[in-house]
């Protein structure tokens, strides 16, 4: 009679006991044979069975062979002794494992759920200048030796969270407040992870730290209201800071060019001045050469040039005679002309 397909499958050995068992029953006593070969066929079953196992994609093997280290095993189907003498641990290297501090991570995904518990033994942590900070982060590292990892150390994990508490209680204690809770976060994240790659380093139990990465970083919340509140102030300095910058770099560039510009006017205007007090030295110094050449003639056209210039500017004019003892009147009459006439 055929098994039906919803029934469940039973294990070859399970079947050849219990056909055993129903020859045993039937014969009225087990025979030796027949003992003999139950023994066997078990023995076959159970060391088939352990001779043989499995490494997923993510993992290493660690082949102990009666308790000591014969190697490694990469992903795949592979063979060992089997009743126990060879045993195998599977470590996960090809996977970044993580440790949240602060907080814990209850379901990840699209929208990722946190623990309502209180882990404020973890996150609260006493800066330089005696300040107090609720700093949540996470430690992303890699097994880079499934060896060491497994036998160095009693237990790795608990080793990790231990030493990535203590350095990052050591960076952010040599820290102020402001540099914790403002600008220097990143910095003090990338000085977390070289601290704790170095003390991993001396302990030699092949872990790779991947990254440090601070998740949020606040005061305490019986001081939250106060830290805002200074914070803001701050931000307020920094504001009219920058807008006082944006005015001396509007301002100073255009007082620059005014005083560069009036150093250009009064250094044109004492060019200009030199110029012409060369010219009017060079005039008077060929006057002196025509002067000395003719006296008289050069006094006379001295004379008319600088009455050319006089007369016209002067409204009445007088001319004396030495002849007649008197003033003689000169009448502007030309001035009159140009004014539309006397009156």
């Amino acid at each position: 009679m055929s098994q039906s397909p919803w029934e469940p499958k039973q294990d070859p050995l399970e079947q050849a006991l219990r056909m055993a068992a129903k020859k045993i029953k039937t014969s009225g006593g087990p025979p030796k044979k027949i003992i003999i070969g139950l023994v066997i066929v078990f023995l076959v079953v159970i060391g088939g069975q352990s001779a043989f196992y499995k490494v997923d994609t993510e993992e290493t093997g660690v082949l102990l062979r009666l308790g000591k280290s014969i190697g490694t095993a990469p992903p795949g189907l592979h063979m060992k002794l089997p009743f126990g003498i060879d045993q195998v641990y599977r470590v996960k290297t090809g996977r970044v494992l993580k440790e949240e501090f602060g907080f814990r991570t209850e379901q990840a995904g699209v929208r990722t759920t946190y623990s309502n518990r209180d882990y404020s033994e973890e996150s609260l942590t006493l800066t330089g200048d005696l300040n107090v900070s609720d700093v949540e982060w996470i430690v992303q590292y890699q097994i880079v030796d499934p060896e060491k990892y497994l036998f160095n150390i009693a237990d790795p994990r608990a080793t990790i969270r231990d030493l990535s508490e203590a350095e990052v209680r050591r960076i952010i204690g040599n820290s102020n407040v402001t540099q914790v809770l403002t600008t220097e976060r990143a910095y003090l994240a990338m000085a977390v992870e070289k601290g704790l790659q170095e003390i991993l380093n001396s302990y030699n139990i092949g872990i790779r730290v991947v990254t440090v990465k601070f998740q949020d970083v606040n005061p305490p919340d019986q001081v939250k209201a106060a830290f805002n509140e200074v914070n803001e102030a701050e931000q307020q300095k920094e504001s009219l800071i920058f807008q006082a910058r944006e005015q001396y770099n509007r301002e100073v560039p255009k007082a620059r060019g005014v005083a560069r510009s009036r150093i250009l006017e009064a250094e044109g205007y004492a060019l200009e001045r030199i110029n012409i007090a060369k010219g009017e030295a060079e005039r008077f110094n060929s006057l002196v050469a025509e002067y000395r050449k003719a006296p008289k003639v050069t006094k006379q056209r001295l004379f008319l040039e600088t009455m050319d210039k006089i007369l016209p500017k002067v409204d009445e004019i007088y001319v004396v005679d030495d002849k007649s003892g008197g003033i003689l009147p000169l009448l502007p009459l030309g001035k009159q002309n140009m004014n539309g006439g006397a009156k």
